[in-house]
């Protein structure tokens, strides 16, 4: 196990009803709100309404951006700086799912910096050392954003997405209440699961040694979600399923199993790649990609693939090798994500061969991406192709 410091400043407030508490929450950091949100999903389910209510009670000076992308573009985080800027806001309230809260995170940095914000986000600016404070309301089960300092930004004109990290813009508080997730269709239900399983797996395919509690950790999230998936899938407006689900999202991605390992993260940054040229929704490309990357790393070390089958998928190693073992797993999880409708190939989506290079390329965010096994372009090239 490796050595670590652990500081999570994000306070949840989970369960039915817990919007009431909106106004109380955000006081502490003024009235002066920009309000963040997506597409038109928040003002036909009434949330929108139900957020402006509250905001005009405490008797707040709001300013909207709405229509942020599914993977939130540049443009977009450039509009909000201004925004804040020009109307001396003090506060983000993001209403949506992890895009949303992911824009809103490059827009609390990027206020304070004095250059282009994507030099944040590709890292050519030092770490954000402070932040316009933020607030999340939660409306799918997927990203875990709202209770950590990542976020994910494309630069559409560039065909490039990246990620950067701060706890400088970890939200101050993040309300989840599994009712507001009842309007989430069945396709984005399911992206959103693969998303959970996806972020267990690159903290599980980690690259230290004597971490027993961490594993532990991850694969019961891993069977607590392979247990209620089937079920949520077929009953979309099941309290309990998306309780369960919602809970689920937030702690694959709030630091608890990274503490103490060297994590992976390759599979994600391929995936970022890929819906980078192609814009396809994140978690319906790593359904793809996260199978083929599995198969391809176990080659070369097949011990966590085969404990992870012996484990979360509940299969037999009488008599077989690690090896058969890793490879049993690939096609339980294949079997599993296909089971409940996530896509199996890039060309589900309409992707040929022909910008495999550039998806390749775009990858390589250093000369050797992932921690569990360290993957050169040639590699990445070679899980694309396979996972055409």
């Amino acid at each position: 196990m490796e050595c670590f410091q652990y500081h999570n400043p994000t306070k949840l407030l989970f369960g039915k009803g817990q919007l009431s508490a909106l106004p109380d929450e955000i006081a502490a950091y003024g009235s002066r709100i920009l309000f963040l949100y997506g597409g038109g999903s928040i003002k036909k389910s009434g949330l929108y309404d139900q957020v402006m209510s509250l905001l005009k009670g405490m008797n707040a000076e709001v300013a909207e951006l709405g229509g942020v992308e599914p993977n939130p573009r540049l443009t977009t985080v450039k509009k909000g700086i201004e925004l804040i800027r020009k109307r001396k806001l003090e506060f983000i309230l993001a209403v949506g799912g992890g895009s949303v809260i992911d824009c809103a995170k490059a827009i609390a940095a990027g206020v304070p910096y004095e250059g282009n914000v994507w030099d944040i986000v590709t890292r050519k600016a030092p770490v954000p050392s402070s932040a316009v404070p933020i607030g999340t309301v939660l409306t799918l089960a997927a990203t875990g954003s709202e209770m950590n300092g990542g976020s994910v930004i494309t630069n559409w004109e560039e065909n490039d997405k990246r990620s950067f990290g701060s706890i400088h813009v970890n939200p101050k508080f993040s309300i989840l209440d599994p009712e507001l997730t009842f309007s989430v269709p069945r396709d984005q239900t399911v992206y959103g699961i693969v998303d959970i399983m996806s972020h267990v797996f690159e903290q599980y395919f980690h690259a230290s040694s004597n971490a027993p509690l961490q594993e532990r950790f991850g694969e019961s999230i891993l069977r607590t979600v392979i247990e209620t998936a089937p079920k949520l899938v077929n009953d979309l407006n099941n309290y309990e399923y998306r309780e369960v689900m919602l809970l689920n999202g937030t702690f694959a991605l709030n630091g608890t199993l990274s503490m103490g390992v060297k994590t992976d993260w390759a599979t994600h940054m391929i995936e970022h790649a890929v819906s980078a040229v192609h814009d396809i929704p994140h978690g319906g490309g790593l359904a793809i990609l996260f199978p083929h990357w599995m198969d391809y790393v176990s080659k070369r070390n097949p011990e966590k693939a085969a404990q992870l089958g012996v484990r979360v998928f509940g299969l037999h190693a009488e008599g077989k090798s690690t090896a058969e073992m890793a490879s049993e797993t690939v096609q339980a999880l294949r079997k599993f994500w296909t089971s409940i409708g996530a896509p199996a190939a890039l060309s589900d989506y309409g992707i040929d061969n022909k910008e495999i290079e550039l998806m390749a390329e775009r990858a390589m965010v250093a000369t050797m991406i992932g921690g569990y096994v360290p993957l050169q372009k040639d590699d990445v090239r070679e899980i694309l192709t396979r996972s055409l």
